[in-house]
């Protein structure tokens, strides 16, 4: 059953870093260790990765077991996809790709109940399979479902002030990654076109009084953004964080028996 959005809520207390990892790789027991580990959110990949709806759902519980707040990346911003995604219980989505406001207008739309949106309607698993009457689970989902834009093209960075101004979009995430294709520099997340680029999307979003997401990729970034205000943060994926966590650990296991044979 739908519950209280902690993440979207601690979005405007701002009173401590909020931080999330994309999950990647589709087991709900590695969700339900972001859980306990302490994240805030965790991004579920439906863009680049593709769980099925079986799997989708356990992931979702997973999440909600642990604590953790479900949000979904969606494949795109078709209404279909983000009814799949709410309806198996996701607390938010993540729209890639916005690049301008009847996008992001759209998105919102698909996401909310009358009067703020045109979401389809159904019971399930988000009611409680009936524990809350429909009427009581719409004006609880157009309150606590969290509706996030991706920036990650060049025409989204110029169209950023009508975005921030759409009614529901509670959350922008920078990508610079695809922004970096988008200013001839690819892969190039440090080039100072995507800094300027990324810098000028905080900017926009802080002066709309819309929560802006960072992803800190080099040392002292973090800092960084803490030091502008900034306090919601994707720490990459849970890919990159095992595969580098695995790697450390076996190096550090080579280099004590190679100790001991000298």
């Amino acid at each position: 059953m739908l519950r209280r959005n902690e993440f979207k809520a601690a979005l405007g207390a701002a009173e401590r870093p909020l931080v999330g990892l994309i999950n990647s790789v589709p087991a709900p027991l590695l969700v339900e260790m972001l859980g306990y580990a302490g994240y805030d959110f965790v991004v579920i990949d439906q863009e680049h990765a593709a769980p099925n709806p079986e799997t989708l759902e356990n992931l979702i519980r997973a999440a909600e077991c642990s604590g953790v707040t479900p949000l979904v990346r969606m494949p795109g911003a078709a209404s279909d996809a983000i009814l799949h995604a709410l309806d198996a219980g996701a607390q938010g989505v993540v729209i890639p790709h916005v690049r301008n406001a009847d996008e992001a207008r759209a998105a919102v739309r698909a996401s909310r109940y009358h009067p703020l949106g045109e979401r389809g309607i159904s019971g399930g698993r988000t009611t409680g399979f009936g524990s809350l009457t429909l009427p009581d689970y719409f004006s609880l989902a157009n309150a606590e479902i969290l509706v996030a834009v991706m920036i990650e093209d060049r025409e989204g960075v110029e169209a950023i002030d009508e975005i921030v101004a759409v009614p529901g979009v509670d959350l922008v995430i920078e990508g610079a990654i695809d922004l970096s294709q988008s200013y001839g520099a690819p892969a190039q997340a440090q080039h100072p076109d995507v800094l300027t680029a990324v810098a000028h999307v905080a900017a926009c979003c802080r002066a709309a009084g819309v929560a802006f997401c960072a992803v800190p990729r080099v040392d002292g970034q973090l800092d960084a953004w803490l030091e502008r205000g900034v306090h919601t943060f994707l720490i990459g994926d849970d890919r990159g964080v095992a595969f580098g966590a695995l790697k450390a650990h076996a190096a550090g296991l080579r280099q004590r028996a190679g100790r001991r044979r000298a």
